[in-house]
């Protein structure tokens, strides 16, 4: 075989242990598209005149070629090819856009499936291959898509058209069916923020005008949130459907049904386990809050699940959930918090105990909040005791002194809320921490007699049991002087056996 044709061909070695090299590659796909066709020789496009230079009578027909003339394609990768070619098609689309919001009079009955398969010619396609391992949306930039500059003008088309006076859904439901909007959430993937944000825009509007669809859309969100909580823990558009979300649960009618309640406990509580959870927090948390002003016999669940879901290791998701909770300690009932209240602070307090001083701090916070302040008044004999320890003990040890200085403030208004009974749980405190000396001196004394023995256990090799009780003064006074019995006897046992 040829020399040629054994030689491998040359790439781009990348170090996986380098973060450089990792950004270097990735700086390479900084824009990338999956909207071009091959094309043997260039695109060319029929001038079509002006449509305000038309009369009135001709626009309609002239408004249909444009429509069908946006639906070519272009290779933006290729930046030099068909350059008048794609300027004529955004002076195009831009003419379009303009014409849907002044003009009136143009939506006839065949304008509907030419505008539809205009949008979905430009819109629909496989969008670009992302490596989820290596992806950090918090880091990294986002691949951008580089056919934005007719997308962008695609979807504003879209949107003044959804939003038009004369639009009728009655007529466009035969065209924007469950397949349009199964490709329309699809899209949501997409690695762009701005078509994201353009997608936001025309799923809420298709999900106000088309009553028949909402269902369906609620129906595959909730099938998106459970693949990628359970499956793919990547979806780039969790945020956008999240806020859809909001405004969808503010219009919920009063009483829930079912499938509501089942959607809150079911799918959008466990998407607070995800890595990723920072990206969408705050709409999930608005989410949350929405149900609980609706409906709040839905508290106790919810917070249930979120001390079921509390990370244990992840101090900034720790934080992430204490600020929800807070969220949802403003709109709780007195109520409702009385049947929560004691799981909650047994929470609080492992919070405030945490050595992590942004967590104990923001748990600490809790305290200058009135309406919290208030509730916690109210049930203070319930709250009280169970807090005063951890309260009492990282006062006088935690490495912080801004903690020390926030629990030294919590412990003056506990005093001032029940000084009975905080002067009750301080001689109770001591009184265990004396205890817990003692045996802890106890103890000391205990391995101190041990390794005693074990510096004479020399002289007591040859010896029998009772010559070692003996020796050792040993008298059944108290648990610690028959444990050192125990132990001598085994010790000396063992010994002579070896």
């Amino acid at each position: 075989m040829s020399s040629a044709a054994t030689t491998a061909p040359s790439v781009d070695k990348v170090d996986g242990f380098s973060r450089k090299s990792v950004r270097k590659a990735r700086q390479k796909r900084a824009q990338s598209s999956s909207q071009f066709r091959s094309q043997d020789k260039p695109i060319e496009l029929v001038q079509l005149p002006l449509l305000k230079d038309v009369s009135a009578q001709e626009q309609p027909e002239l408004f249909l070629k444009k429509l069908q003339q946006c639906c070519t394609l272009f290779d933006f990768m290729e930046t030099l090819s068909d350059l008048k070619m794609k300027e004529y098609k955004r002076s195009s689309l831009n003419e379009l856009v303009d014409y849907v919001t002044l003009s009136r009079g143009y939506l006839t009955e065949q304008t509907y499936p030419e505008v539809v398969k205009m949008v979905s010619c430009n819109i629909f396609r496989t969008l670009p291959p992302s490596d989820s391992n290596e992806f950090d949306p918090e880091e990294d930039e986002p691949t951008l898509e580089a056919s934005w500059p007719h997308l962008q003008l695609v979807y504003e088309f879209f949107i003044r058209f959804l939003e038009s006076q004369e639009f009728q859904p009655s007529v466009a439901k035969k065209y924007i069916d469950q397949k349009f909007v199964l490709q329309l959430l699809e899209l949501f993937d997409s690695e762009d923020p701005r078509e994201r944000d353009c997608l936001k825009t025309v799923l809420h509007r298709i999900y106000g005008k088309f009553l028949g669809l909402r269902a369906f859309i609620r129906k595959q969100i909730n099938n998106i949130f459970l693949c990628f909580v359970y499956e793919t823990e990547h979806f780039n558009g969790v945020a956008e459907l999240l806020e859809i979300l909001g405004s969808i649960i503010n219009g919920f009618a009063l009483p829930l049904k079912a499938e509501h309640k089942q959607f809150l406990v079911k799918v959008l509580l466990p998407l607070h386990t995800v890595r990723s959870l920072s990206l969408f927090h705050a709409q999930l948390a608005y989410c949350i809050v929405q149900f609980l002003e609706k409906d709040p016999t839905l508290t106790e669940p919810v917070i249930r699940g979120l001390l079921k879901f509390w990370p244990k290791t992840c101090s900034q998701k720790e934080v992430m959930f204490l600020g929800e909770l807070e969220e949802i300690l403003d709109v709780i009932e007195p109520t409702q918090f009385v049947k929560i209240q004691e799981l909650l602070f047994k929470q609080i307090a492992r919070c405030v105990s945490s050595p992590h001083f942004q967590v104990a701090e923001r748990a600490l916070y809790y305290w200058n909040n009135e309406y919290i302040m208030s509730l916690i008044e109210e049930n203070s004999s319930v709250i009280l005791p169970i807090m005063f320890a951890s309260l009492y003990r990282i006062s006088k040890e935690h490495w912080n002194p801004a903690i020390s200085a926030l629990i030294y403030n919590v412990l003056k208004a506990f005093m001032e809320m029940n000084s009975a009974l905080f002067d009750e749980l301080a001689a109770n405190y001591k009184s265990d921490r004396q205890r817990e000396r003692k045996k802890d001196k106890e103890r000391e004394d205990l391995w101190r007699k041990l390794e005693e023995l074990e510096t004479r256990s020399g002289q007591f090799r040859h010896c029998s049991a009772s010559e070692v009780k003996k020796r050792c003064k040993y008298r059944s006074v108290s648990c610690t002087d028959r444990l050192f019995g125990v132990f001598t006897h085994q010790y000396i046992v063992t010994n002579r056996r070896v």
